[in-house]
């Protein structure tokens, strides 16, 4: 049986609370987007009088999809790795 330190749970628990944050801030963006498209009566992003919020709030989102992905990566390789006895 592995043995999981005390530290090693706790950094993993706060990892996936942290992920699941921003998973919720990204549905929060969404929200956010959609709306400021719908009040500026334009959801193209490359048209030239696409609301600045709205390309705002889409690099805010974008940026913490990435974030995402590379602590989900953490995750799995912290996951793969043999554990000390």
């Amino acid at each position: 049986m592995q043995s999981t330190s005390r530290f090693e749970a706790t950094a993993s628990l706060q990892l996936h609370a942290l992920i699941s944050d921003l998973h919720w801030r990204i549905q929060m963006l969404d929200g956010d987007i959609a709306e400021e498209e719908r009040n500026a009566g334009n959801a193209d992003p490359r048209s030239p009088t696409y609301s600045m919020l709205a390309q705002a709030l889409r690099a805010r989102r974008d940026n913490l999809r990435t974030s995402v992905a590379l602590l989900e990566a953490r995750v799995e390789r912290a996951a793969e790795m043999p554990r000390a006895a």
